[in-house]
């Protein structure tokens, strides 16, 4: 048996934490791409040391920031986007990924406040330790998202008592409210989630599971995306329980159309698998106003540089695999990778990604509005290394060790400052 444990409306209630001065009036959490990376001067970051919690280790700090001063542009403008809404606030029709412009003006009242990554990524560490002091099999799905396996630990007929003891538990301990999905499916106990919220519990028995689907439309089932929801509109599927007639189709598909099959149809039932904390990738991306200069791009990409080599460092992952993407204005993409088979140092890194850049800009007359670094194919240790190579080693040690203590702003390559090339 699994349940399905989503918090609600997470950032919104994350600061309501403690305070009553939010409650039963319509308030939103704003986002927007934090830019501050890119200014030369010290800026206040804290550097986390919780692992899993599915946010950046390096957290932007905003508090006691006011709306004009995290929202508004020094030419008036308000930019940023909603990123979660309270209830109050969707009544009016604000939704995620809306602007903030747009939100305030289906809602004059809304409270817009700036984000407080470092208590969103604590809440969901503590969130995780607590669930893990009770139920013995816990995965974390994503930053307010988790599945619990509670198989030959508690009776199918107690399921329901059992969360809604554990939704009380979480509320007592940590003032967030969360809603529960359960069913013998994994994947099901994720939508079943849905119709609990807010701060609800629902239970799909395993005879229930057909007249469930029934009427659930496939774009609202995890794991179809644009692609499939193509391939599944072609047959003229258009809810879950159509899917069941076509399951010589999806299993011809290979893999993935064997789990989507299985998924959608209440058949995944296997054990869950305890998380895995190995990294497959990181990456860092930024979306700003048309920048025409190559040489501020080059610099915006040594400060990006800096901020993976910093990851790395911190995980003692050594990367082999680099890969660039940026958006030229109008929305025009182009990407390119390489793979290192020399020791990985961040100066072997920035270079990597330098070259990469001057290769693949082929509309050097177009701005770009768009950077996004990532490093994959991880290896724990580092190959065996030259003199040479090991004094780089030695080198990144140190500079990662200055940071680690004073701040990632504290040591800098000159070619970031000044828009030195």
């Amino acid at each position: 048996m699994f349940i399905h444990i989503d918090i609600d409306t997470f950032f919104a209630s994350a600061h309501r934490i403690g305070t009553n001065i939010y409650d039963d009036i319509p308030i939103a959490v704003g986002g927007r791409s934090n830019l501050s990376i890119f200014d030369t001067a010290k800026q206040n970051r804290k550097i986390s040391g919780i692992a899993g919690a599915f946010s950046s280790s390096i957290l932007s700090y905003n508090k006691n920031k006011s709306f004009e001063e995290y929202f508004i542009d020094k030419d008036g403008r308000i930019r940023g986007i909603v990123t979660t809404a309270s209830y109050e606030a969707r009544a009016y029709g604000v939704k995620t990924a809306m602007s903030i412009s747009e939100a305030l003006k289906l809602c004059p009242d809304l409270i817009v406040l700036p984000p407080n990554y470092p208590l969103y990524h604590e809440l969901s560490y503590q969130l995780k330790k607590l669930l893990e002091k009770n139920i013995p099999i816990v995965s974390q799905f994503s930053i307010d998202e988790f599945f619990c396996d509670i198989s030959g630990y508690i009776d199918d007929d107690k399921a329901v008592a059992f969360a809604l003891n554990l939704q009380a538990l979480v509320y007592r301990e940590l003032e967030i409210p969360v809603s529960i999905g359960i069913c013998k499916a994994k994947m099901l106990s994720k939508v079943a989630t849905n119709y609990a919220k807010p701060y609800g519990v629902k239970y799909i028995q395993k005879n229930q599971i057909n007249e469930f689907i029934k009427n659930i439309n496939i774009s609202k089932f995890p794991g179809i995306g644009k692609g499939y929801f193509k391939k599944l509109s072609a047959l003229n599927i258009k809810n879950l329980i159509d899917i069941k007639q076509h399951k010589a189709t999806l299993y011809s598909w290979g893999k993935q159309g064997i789990w989507l099959y299985q998924a959608t149809q209440g058949l995944d039932t296997n054990t869950l698998v305890i998380d895995n904390q190995n990294r497959k990738s990181i990456s860092i991306s930024r979306t700003f106003d048309a920048i025409y200069d190559r040489v501020e791009i080059q610099r915006r990409l040594a400060v990006l540089c800096r901020h993976i080599s910093f990851l790395c460092q911190n995980r003692s992952l050594y990367p082999t695999c680099f890969e660039l993407k940026f958006i030229y204005e109008h929305g025009l993409k182009n990407r390119n990778n390489h793979k290192i088979y020399e020791p990985y140092s961040e100066i072997v890194f920035r270079k990597t990604i330098k070259k990469l850049f001057n290769d693949t800009d082929t509309n050097i007359s177009r701005a770009i509005t768009y950077l996004n670094i990532t490093v994959s194919k991880f290896h724990d240790k580092k190959a065996k290394n030259t003199l040479f190579e090991e004094k780089s080693n030695n080198i990144d040690i140190y500079i990662h060790t200055i940071r680690q203590k004073y701040g990632i702003d504290m040591f800098k390559f000159a070619s970031e400052l000044n828009n030195l090339p």
